[in-house]
């Protein structure tokens, strides 16, 4: 039995001298194995690589945007930005200090120059008024008690100095009235004195009276909510302190676009040229302009001029501060033409193709989101966009074939 064990356990030893079986030299191991996996890990590193970078680093970008063009393309010579500014606007404001006792505008509402806009409360203005009325009636009751004591003591010294021509009085009797008159004279410019101060101390109360009523000093159209009841307006107790309880007027018909103009290109603004008005508020609406106005002012740190441009034609619908876009034009746009819509357009350089689409990237905030377009016919440097974002949309420039959706980007900055 041990003898036959131990020939069966001799069998099971490895020969590590002996041939492969096909006759070759010796198996020193699995080499292959190990070299394929090191070729997959490098083809993966290379098709992974953009991916990873992708995910966690942001890639530099140039950036154009979807433009909304006017037929009057062909005549523009310069495009700027600006906003809409009323030239004439007031702010109503409290010269006294009181509390709101009537409303009578809101926001919105038009007013004429003169229309009363609020009132304070004024019943102790107008008590003090009366007092100061009072005050007044009762210096006039003097000065004419006054005068009519100096009209009889008069006759008195008339009649002494009479007698005393005749040797009837003394002359001392006479020369006492003569005082007197002239003390009563004094008494009576003294009285009047103190009418003309009462009668000044009630116009000055009636002034103030009459600023507790706040009035319209320009026809227009009230910009912003007015004061509430009982707001506190003007200097409260004296402290300097002041509630900004004020009402905003424009006047519409004032209505221009103040815009910038860079420095190098005010050569082509003259006064008088056409222009055509585009609002961010109405992308699908156009204006008609005209340059009135060369603000005489550089603004250094933009290297910019600004420039006034006035609407030619009713300006429906514009409100104060909407952003607008000026074209400055080399020939004036014709009123049938502004009937024609502006058209949607998608540079060439931004599109690219996924999966068989039409597609570009949307800059969002650190990021781009794919976006599938709908194309139609060229025009100039690209295509009339059918179906895609919206007007001045941010989208990439010439994009990577390995942007993908998502994918942190950061605009590269002009250099």
């Amino acid at each position: 039995m041990t003898s036959t064990l131990s020939s069966d356990l001799a069998s099971l030893k490895i020969d590590r001298g002996a041939k492969s079986v096909a006759g070759g030299p010796p198996r020193r191991g699995l080499p292959y194995g190990w070299l394929l996996f090191a070729v997959l890990a490098v083809l993966g590193y290379a098709k992974g690589k953009p991916y990873l970078e992708a995910q966690f680093f942001k890639t530099e970008v140039d950036v154009t945007e979807i433009a909304l063009v006017s037929p009057a393309q062909a005549s523009i010579e310069l495009s700027s930005s600006g906003y809409v500014v009323p030239q004439v606007r007031s702010e109503v404001a409290a010269k006294v200090p009181g509390r709101v006792a009537k409303i009578l505008v809101r926001e919105g509402d038009r007013v004429k120059a003169g229309q009363v806009l609020l009132e304070l409360e004024r019943a102790d203005q107008q008590a003090a008024v009366q007092s100061a009325k009072l005050r007044a009636s009762t210096a006039r009751a003097r000065v004419a008690a006054a005068r009519a004591n100096l009209s009889e003591v008069g006759r008195q010294a008339e009649r002494e100095t009479l007698l005393v021509k005749q040797g009837a009085s003394p002359a001392a009797r006479a020369d006492d009235l003569r005082s007197r008159v002239e003390s009563l004279q004094e008494q009576v410019k003294a009285s009047e004195a103190e009418v003309a101060a009462a009668d000044a101390e009630v116009e000055a109360l009636k002034v103030t009276l009459s600023n507790m009523t706040l009035a319209a000093p320009i026809e227009g159209t009230v910009l912003n909510k007015p004061p509430q009841l009982g707001d506190l307006l003007g200097n409260v107790l004296g402290l300097g302190t002041t509630n900004a309880g004020t009402i905003q007027i424009a006047d519409f018909n004032s209505l221009m676009v103040e815009t910038d103009v860079p420095e190098g290109r005010l050569h082509l603004v003259k006064i008088g040229s056409p222009c055509e008005i585009v609002l961010d508020a109405y992308p699908e609406r156009r204006f008609r302009g005209e340059a009135v106005e060369v603000m005489p002012r550089v603004n250094r740190a933009k290297a910019t001029v600004g420039v006034k441009v006035k609407f030619v034609d009713e300006a429906s619908g514009v409100l104060p501060d909407m952003a607008a876009r000026v074209s400055f034009l080399t020939k004036a746009v014709e009123a049938a033409q502004l009937k024609d819509k502006p058209k949607l357009i998608v540079p060439r350089v931004a599109l690219a193709e996924r999966d068989g689409n039409r597609v570009v990237f949307v800059l969002d905030g650190d990021s781009v989101r794919m976006k599938t377009v709908t194309l139609g016919p060229e025009f100039g440097d690209g295509f009339e966009l059918i179906a895609g974002p919206e007007p001045g949309t941010k989208i990439i420039k010439s994009p990577a074939a390995t942007l993908v959706d998502g994918q942190k980007v950061r605009e590269r900055t002009p250099s």
